[in-house]
Formats: structure tokens, sequence, C-alpha cells
């Protein structure tokens, strides 16, 4: 039986399809191959992608069969960015801190105040659920309308059961919600609180007694083993606990102090080492031979006024696998934009664009393991699909600061168009069309078929 496309869209300029590396991230030179076509075109059934390929091919296929035509207009097209790596769901702000950084106070001094991580737990923790639910759906509107179409989100600014879940049940109902798909983990291991200063041995005990609870509401279990968090023996016993419930493991190392996270995270064999901005090349051998993803998070140093990026450059030349992520929290990145990631990574650790793309893509997918699904424009895969507002893709990173994105298409469905949110919850609406087979019959159903068609993109030529 003949598919026919809801909708075509073409004349993209530069299609960057970013394919080939569903199976294993791109390494090395792959990593500036971007798949490019030319005038190329791409055809939507149902949320899914069924044909890719030039416009003039596609339009001979499908011209007389379908009425809906999105027009690039010879812009740049590319999958929506995978941010994978983000603390998105918190209280407060910290402003005063960041104040307090130019003034020349270092962020481990004002961790030592009370400040930093405690500073957020404080304010999350009194926060009411509804809340801190509008408070995140305001960031997640905000990365959507720069092209972030999938997003992990981690717990970690809570540090005590009820409101550790309060976070986890946010991310929760952000991901039956919000037309961004979320990806959960749970990082109780953020940082030692107060009261548990004097036995921190206890907290950890508190943080692995809690992994059979909130198993239902995260894939990921992360942990902060640097120096001012956790030692390499205390994230060792969490994350072994956490692996042996089924959760998928991740670790932030090596943002300040080399304290043996690495070495820890290839013992375990985590999906992704984040941060890495004080690694070795020791270590950076050591990652080669495991298939760890390296999630660089260049927005951190920038907004510490800190000049250890990780060497993203140096890490690509030995073959690691590399991804880029906003790291958006509170008061190390109060960044909600990979786009300026992207010219971050350029700027300050020597990656080229097409690096860059390919990190905060198929490579971001990686390492949340949704690589199948999203992170590359292919058939069989979601269509998350973003058009720029520039013809030539190494203006990404090159007009910085600047919010290149003027549509974004999420599982097929129009979000963003000329810069505005016009779709942004379908899901309350209608129900997840593309995501719970309950709907199918809803879907399938005239009425719907008719709210579908107002919903979707159509720019009939």
């Amino acid at each position: 039986m003949e598919i026919i496309p809801d909708f075509l869209l073409h004349n993209c300029g530069q299609l960057l399809t970013i394919a080939g590396a569903t199976e294993k991230p791109k390494t090395s030179q792959n990593m500036n191959d971007l798949g490019i076509i030319l005038n190329g075109a791409i055809a939507v059934k149902d949320g899914i992608i069924i044909d890719v390929g030039t416009t003039r091919k596609l339009r001979k296929k499908y011209d007389r069969k379908i009425s809906q035509v999105i027009d690039a207009e010879g812009k740049v097209v590319l999958p929506g960015f995978v941010d994978s790596h983000t603390h998105a769901v918190f209280g407060g702000d910290r402003t005063q801190e960041f104040v307090q950084r130019i003034q020349g106070n270092t962020y481990s001094e004002i961790l030592k105040k009370g400040g930093g991580i405690l500073n957020t737990v404080e304010n999350t923790r009194k926060q009411k659920n509804q809340e801190l639910t509008e408070a995140s759906k305001k960031h997640l509107d905000t990365m959507l309308l720069h092209g972030t179409t999938t997003v992990e989100i981690k717990s970690g600014y809570g540090l005590d059961e009820k409101n550790e879940f309060k976070i986890l049940k946010t991310i929760h109902y952000l991901q039956q919600t919000h037309s961004i798909d979320i990806v959960p983990t749970f990082l109780g291991a953020h940082v030692i609180p107060p009261q548990y200063k004097s036995n921190p041995e206890a907290y950890v005990n508190f943080v692995c007694n809690m992994l059979p609870a909130v198993k239902p509401y995260a894939i990921f279990c992360d942990v902060f083993c640097d120096d001012g968090a956790f030692d390499a023996k205390q994230s060792e016993k969490i994350l072994k606990a956490a692996q042996s419930l089924g959760f998928k493991l991740k670790i932030h190392t090596n943002e300040f102090k080399d304290i043996g996270g690495v070495s820890l995270a290839v013992k375990l064999g985590v999906v992704s080492a984040d941060h890495l901005d004080n690694i070795n090349l020791r270590d950076i051998l050591s990652i080669k031979k495991s298939c760890i993803l390296c999630v660089l998070l260049p927005g951190v140093p920038f907004f510490l006024m800190k000049d250890t990026y990780a060497p993203a450059r140096k890490m690509i030349d030995h073959g690691l696998p590399v991804a880029l992520a906003t790291d958006f929290n509170p008061g190390t990145c109060p960044c909600e934009n990979m786009q300026m990631i992207v010219s971050l990574a350029c700027l300050k650790s020597g990656m080229t664009p097409s690096e860059a793309i390919n990190a905060a893509t198929i490579n971001g997918a990686h390492a949340v393991e949704m690589a199948h699904w999203v992170g590359s424009i292919e058939v069989g895969k979601q269509a998350d699909i973003i058009i720029l507002d520039i013809h030539d893709y190494n203006q990404l990173p090159y007009y910085f600061g600047v919010n290149h994105v003027q549509t974004v298409i999420k599982k097929g469905w129009l979000v963003v168009k000329d810069k505005q949110l016009i779709d942004l919850y379908p899901n309350q609406a209608f129900g997840d069309s593309f995501r719970r087979k309950d709907t199918r019959k809803k879907r399938n159903s005239s009425v719907h078929r008719r709210e579908r068609r107002g919903r979707r993109v159509c720019d009939k030529g």
C-alpha cells in the first residue's frame, strides 16, 4: 500500500541530515560530515520521516498526492538539538552570586559560605509543585524557541526524599504535557547537604536507599564526582547500587579537579562522562578504549569566567565521541540556548562548526540513548526538524548570541513559526498522537483528522 505523506518540507538550501551514525556516535573525521543535501526535501507521515532526498526527486514523487507543502526558502534545515545535560527544574536564581564572582569571589568560596547548589536547594524546597512546574515550563518554552527538541533533566536540588520526589514528579508531568521529549535523571548525589557534613557516608547510604523508590521516575542515575562533592569511592557505591537496579549511568567529573572520576566511569561503563574540563591525556586514552560519550559543557567555564575549557580538539583528534550540552542551571550556566553552546565550542574549544553541530544533535542523542529515534533526519526517525534563518550552516556559530531558529517541527507538529510559539502543548489538547498507543483510535477518527489538518504546517503550494 502506497504511503502518502502528511506534508513535504522542500527547498532546503542546505539540508543537514546528520545521517549514518544511528548505531554509533560520530568520531574523528566523521564529525565533519553533516550529510548535506543541497536543495533537499523531507516527507513526513504521522510524525515520522518517510523519505529524504532532493526537492526535485521528492516533488516528482509526491506532488500529485499531497496538498501540504512547507517551503524552507533556501534556508538551513537540520534535526532539532538534543540537550543531553540540564538541571532545568529548580527554584529561584543566583543573580547575587553572579555579581559576587564578578567582584572576585570564586565558585568554591561561595559554595563554602552556603551558596552555590545549596542556595538553589533552599529555594527549590520552598516552592510548591505548581510554582516549580510553571517555572520549568517557561524554561522549556525558551529551549524550544531556540531549537531544542529533546532534553535531559536531572533532579538534585532537593537532597531529601520529599523534594527529590517533587522534582522528579515535576519532570514526569512535563514529560506528559510539554512538546519537548524529556529524559529524566536522578541526581540525588549532587552535593552533600549541611546536616550530613559530619557524616557524609550516611548521606551516601541515604541516596542508595532512595534508588528503588525513584526508579519509576528516572532512566539514568548521575553522581557529581568532583572536589567539593563526592569522592570516587562514594560515587562508586552509589552508581553500583543504581546499576544493580537497572539504572543507566552518568557521571559529572573533572569539572574542577581530577579525583579519579574518569577511571570510575570507564570501570562502570557509564553512558556519558560530563564536564571533563580538567582531563589529562592518560584519561583521554582510557576513554578511547570504552564506549563512553564525552558531554562537554563550554557554557560553564564561560559563565564562571575561567579558562579551563574541555580540550575538545584533542579529544576529537584522539577519536573520542564528543557531545555538547548547555548544563542549564541557575548557578554555573543559566543558558537555555544550544546555539550559543555551539558558538562557544568553536570559539573556546577549537571545534569546527560541523563538529559542533554533530555534537549538538546525533552525539547528544547517543548521550541519552535516543539515537535510534532523534538526532538526525533519516527515514524511520521522529520528525524533529528546525529551520534556521541563515543560508550557510557556518553562520550558526558565526552570528553568536542570536536566535537563528525560525521554525520548529516536533513529531510532525508545527510548534514554532516565525520565531513564535504557536502550538505549544498539543499533548494537553489532544493527547500524545505519536507516543502513546492508546490515542491511535482517536488519531484515526474523522474529528482528529480535521484537528490534525488544522494544526499541521500547511503552506499550500
